[in-house]
């Protein structure tokens, strides 16, 4: 996380996501984790994603362009992985299963053929919040930074979307996703759940059809859908 002076931040993360988030930015927690960070850095352990990508999420979709939000676990802890939105890798590195479960969805769900890249910036891009409720993670070891205390920013942020904003899709996919579900005003937004796209889950996962679902709402709410396709 590095100061961004031109902004007057200290925070590098998109403008209307600082104004909307700047209470948790000052609070004890977030001021702890920034230290821990540092630490871990000052350690020589490599911490993925690199250091600009960590609000990727964020900095792609702008608070008041949210149309959609995906809620992952932690990033991908391999090397070249992790581009700072769920479940997406960058260009040219190969796609995780549970990727390519998502994008097996989307072939029988809206059509889409199998892109060549695992990159969802072009979702992010459209408005579709690519969360992960823990922002990095040490090299080859999952869950490392569970406890470090994103999980606490991140529910914040959840949160945040639900009382300031209307009409948001929410996907859940997966018993740690579902449990966010608390955090919504379901009375405001939509909430679609499913189980996890991982292989794990034993196939379950196909047949939400919660792409064309999404696209659904959105044009029922006067909003332009999203184009699922990716080169």
């Amino acid at each position: 996380m590095t100061d961004n002076k031109q902004n007057n931040k200290t925070i590098d993360i998109e403008a209307s996501w600082y104004n909307a988030l700047q209470d948790e930015f000052g609070k004890e927690y977030f001021t702890q984790l920034r230290t821990f960070l540092r630490e871990e850095k000052n350690k020589g352990i490599r911490i993925f994603p690199p250091g600009k990508q960590i609000f990727s999420a964020f900095n792609y979709t702008p608070f008041d362009k949210v149309k959609v939000v995906i809620i992952g676990q932690d990033p991908y802890h391999g090397e070249g992985q992790a581009n700072g939105l769920c479940f997406s890798v960058a260009d040219g590195i190969k796609q995780p299963p549970s990727l390519q479960n998502i994008f097996k969805e989307l072939n029988v769900d809206v059509g889409m053929e199998k892109p060549t890249t695992g990159n969802l910036e072009p979702w992010a891009k459209q408005g579709v919040f690519l969360l992960n409720a823990i922002l990095t993670v040490r090299a080859n070891e999952p869950a490392s930074h569970s406890k470090a205390g994103w999980q606490q920013f991140t529910d914040a942020v959840i949160s945040t979307i639900s009382k300031k904003r209307e009409g948001v899709v929410f996907f859940l996919w997966g018993n740690f996703a579902k449990q966010k579900a608390q955090l919504i005003d379901s009375t405001k937004h939509h909430i679609l759940t499913a189980a996890h796209p991982s292989p794990l889950a034993g196939g379950a996962f196909f047949g939400c059809k919660h792409f064309s679902a999404t696209n659904n709402i959105l044009m029922q709410h006067g909003l332009s859908s999203i184009n699922w396709a990716l080169k």
